[in-house]
């Protein structure tokens, strides 16, 4: 066994989060482990005479694992347990590794089932249709309406289904292709790129909105490097600043009884995918335009061109919403 064995069990979390930050977890990834790590280590602490920075890795045995986790379950949400046991999984996992520890506890602890999220799209039939509408009027009470734009993030978000970090990733130069052909590239999570089809309508939009940015802020302020989405001073919009945006654009339409609870922003990516699965798309083409990690391996077995998902992406009903928001050009 490795000469480690006798160090602080506190010292090899450092050891294990260090090495998982090479993964680049985001920062929410990381505290998660981080507090996981520490709270299952404290119960294990108030259980023996020792301080818990006097733990060493050879006094967590599975019976001791088993006692710490029934009372770690005992006030927490089956998602919350499940979360936790994965990551003591993974640092038992880390220090067998290492030749640290013989062998890891973890299997001897139970855990409970993992349930698939639900799906929480924008309640109503045509909500999508009305928070568009109003946010393509110039509304008076704002001090410093930028209708394009409103309607462009909504857009994106509603008929391409990024994620809140993927709109923040985005630089005008994603947007590319020929007409008719129109994609955007997407840094998805974890670091796997993919390319979501733009259809004419949703292409207008964005369009228009660089079009109204150009005038604002001048054309340097649209080159091919610059973050696609900025807020009204031209500065790149950031993670707080896109939620109030999207928050503030559900307040205007009056539909804030339509938005699921704790799913503000992300409830427009779901509502891209249920509205998908609705108008006749599969399963493996949702999989694909979503960008789901999890479905990594379901991907290597189930192959769709780029024609079927720029079909599914036309079959969207969100997307014909869009007509008519922006004026044709009359050339």
């Amino acid at each position: 066994m490795h000469d480690k064995q006798d160090e602080s069990l506190m010292a090899l979390i450092e050891e294990f989060l260090t090495a998982r930050a090479t993964r680049k977890p985001s920062p929410h990834t990381l505290a998660a482990y981080r507090r996981d790590l520490h709270t299952v280590a404290a119960l294990v602490a108030e259980a023996t005479p020792l301080p818990l920075d006097a733990l060493l890795i050879t006094d967590l045995s599975p019976r001791v694992m088993r006692a710490a986790f029934a009372r770690f379950a005992a006030p927490r949400a089956p998602a919350s347990v499940h979360r936790a046991w994965s990551t003591w999984n993974s640092f038992f996992t880390f220090l067998v590794a290492d030749g640290l520890v013989a062998g890891n506890p973890m299997p001897a602890v139970g855990r409970p089932r993992a349930l698939l999220p639900q799906p929480k799209p924008l309640r109503g039939a045509d909500t999508p249709e009305v928070l568009l509408a109003s946010a393509a009027r110039d509304d008076g009470r704002q001090r410093d309406p930028w209708p394009e734009r409103d309607v462009a993030v909504l857009a994106v978000a509603l008929c391409a289904g990024l994620r809140l970090s993927e709109l923040l990733a985005l630089r005008v130069g994603s947007l590319g292709g020929r007409p008719g052909e129109r994609r955007v590239e997407v840094a998805g999570k974890g670091g796997r790129p993919r390319v979501v089809p733009i259809e004419a309508d949703l292409d207008r939009v964005l369009m228009d909105y660089l079009a109204s940015r150009a005038r604002r802020f001048g054309s340097r302020s649209v080159r091919p490097d610059s973050p696609l989405l900025v807020d009204r001073r031209g500065e790149p919009l950031r993670r707080g600043g896109l939620q109030y945006l999207v928050e503030s654009c559900y307040r205007r339409a009056g539909i804030g009884d339509r938005v699921p609870r704790g799913a503000r922003l992300h409830a427009l990516r779901h509502t891209f995918a249920t509205r998908l699965a609705e108008d006749g798309a599969s399963a493996a083409e949702i999989m694909r335009l979503l960008g789901h990690a999890s479905l990594a391996s379901s991907q290597t077995y189930i192959e769709v061109t780029a024609g079927q998902q720029r079909d599914a992406v036309r079959a969207n009903r969100t997307n014909r919403a869009l007509a008519g928001l922006v004026p044709t050009d009359p050339g």
